[in-house]
């Protein structure tokens, strides 16, 4: 049985990964943030094991237990859209999870590649590809970066597999999924995959379901012609409307 690890699994799309892989047969590990259980959520499924902890808390020891025996790890980590949230500590939650998980997978040397599937944003360019915002765009993002820690947070993510992990890595393969404006929904239903955004992410956002990133990400998982067309890239989502 596929083991995957979790980390962001009580947040939106976390929760609905979590219940979309365990509904696939796999054994899932989930790091939810503490009091915030999903056991009753996914009704005490036989193949869920839940870590109630703060990721930045866990010792690269005590991630290195978890990850034992995985073949992916998703992260659906985000900043909770609060002051605090926005602008207080850890502004490098996603960056620096990143890096710890790439850590520990080095440390454990698995003979095949080990798969990380980030959650990203439409609104951070893929700069290993020709990739030309418009400049209404650029204008903006060039403001969040000074005024919201979370997008320079969500670049930095990025940056690291794509200059850090590389497409070359010995133990490590990586995909940044990139949904444009998240909504919530209450079913999977049709979508699109983009190598590059095809909208404005500030003034002509598209919807994409929380439910569709959630279905995608755990396709890329279990669907080995679909890793094969994304590893090491970063794929945009839309709802299909």
């Amino acid at each position: 049985m596929k083991k995957v690890l979790v980390v962001g699994a009580s947040g939106a799309t976390g929760k609905l990964l979590v219940a979309d892989l365990l509904q696939r047969g796999l054994q899932v590990v989930a790091i939810v943030r503490p009091c915030s259980s999903l056991i009753s959520v996914v009704e005490n499924h036989a193949n869920y094991c839940e870590i109630p902890a703060s990721i930045t808390e866990l010792s690269e020891q005590q991630l290195l237990t978890h990850l034992s025996g995985c073949d992916t790890v998703f992260s659906c980590l985000g900043h909770n859209l609060t002051l605090k949230g926005i602008f207080g500590e850890p502004r490098r939650l996603v960056t620096d999870t990143i890096k710890k998980v790439s850590r520990v997978i080095e440390s454990l040397a698995p003979a095949t590649q080990l798969k990380i599937i980030l959650m990203n944003t439409s609104g951070n360019s893929n700069r290993d590809i020709p990739e030309n915002p418009p400049l209404s765009q650029k204008l903006v993002i060039a403001v969040l970066r000074v005024l919201l820690p979370p997008h320079v947070d969500n670049e930095q993510a990025a940056d690291f597999l794509r200059i850090n992990i590389g497409q070359n890595h010995s133990h490590i393969a990586w995909a940044a999924v990139r949904p444009d404006n998240l909504i919530d929904e209450v079913a999977v239903s049709a979508y699109t995959i983009h190598a590059s955004p095809t909208k404005n992410a500030i003034f002509d956002s598209a919807p994409t379901s929380r439910i569709n990133v959630a279905n995608f990400m755990a396709n890329l998982a279990t669907n080995a012609d679909l890793w094969a067309t994304w590893k090491g890239k970063m794929p945009v989502i839309y709802n299909d409307v």
